[in-house]
Formats: C-alpha cells, sequence, structure tokens
C-alpha cells in the first residue's frame, strides 16, 4: 500500500456515521439556500426595477465580463450577514466582490450592487475593501 492512502477506522454504516452525514448534508443545503437568497441582492422587485431601467445587476454584468467558461470565485458572500435587518438588510455588503479570470488571467472583481439600497455605501463595505486591498498587497 502506498504512503500516500490514508486510513480510517470509520464505520461508514454505524448509526453515528450516518447521523453525521446527515448533519452535514443538512448545513451543507442550508448554507446554499442562504447563498441562493443572498444573490438576490434587494431582491425581485429591485432586480425588475433595474431590468426597466435599462442596466444589469452586478451578477449580470460579471457573468458578461469574465471568459467563458469560467466564474466569479466569490469572496465577500456573507459580508454584512443578517446586519442592517431594520433597513432591510444588506447583502454582500452592497458590493460582489470576488476572484474571476477575465482574457486568460485572474482578476480581483469589484461591482457595486444597485439592488441593495440602490447602492448605497454601508460600514461593511470598508471593511470589504480593506480585506481586498491587504489581498492585492500579497501578490
Amino acid at each position: 500500500m502506498s504512503d500516500s492512502v490514508l486510513k480510517t477506522s470509520a464505520n461508514h454504516k454505524s448509526p453515528e456515521f450516518e447521523k453525521n452525514a446527515r448533519r452535514i448534508i443538512d448545513l451543507l443545503t442550508k448554507i446554499k439556500n442562504e447563498e441562493e437568497q443572498i444573490h438576490q441582492g434587494g431582491g425581485a422587485k429591485a432586480i425588475e426595477s433595474q431590468h426597466k431601467k435599462g442596466r444589469l445587476t452586478a451578477r449580470e454584468r460579471i457573468a458578461k465580463l469574465v471568459d467563458p467558461g469560467s466564474q466569479l470565485f466569490e469572496l465577500g458572500t456573507y459580508a454584512a450577514y443578517e446586519m442592517y435587518e431594520e433597513w432591510g438588510g444588506a447583502p454582500c455588503a452592497g458590493t460582489v466582490t470576488g476572484l474571476a479570470k477575465v482574457c486568460g488571467r485572474t482578476f480581483m472583481v469589484i461591482a457595486n450592487d444597485a439592488t441593495v439600497k440602490a447602492g448605497a455605501f454601508f460600514p461593511d463595505d470598508r471593511k470589504e475593501s480593506d480585506s481586498r486591498a491587504k489581498y492585492r498587497h500579497r501578490e
């Protein structure tokens, strides 16, 4: 047997293993559902309003920007998560941020999401901006 193969003593048929596997699946499903909700930005009504003005949403603009067959590796999905609820929330702190391939090169992509409070900035935008700057300076 190769040294690179890990051995396990886990019993894949035990009730505890099945319980833990189910819990992980439930948590991943919850995260996926939260991300889908977050990706709606300010919601269907705000998206429709942008479309009526002839505008694309931040994610639609990014989808047109990135290379075909690639996608955005989003970094700030949970920025301002469950914050500012008294004002209707601020998904992604109103800014879609991530890494994407454009013309074969990886870039940091930042797009203001006008569906979230008409594009207003939140205090967490500053935190997200500082985080992006730290990442940029590491390269």
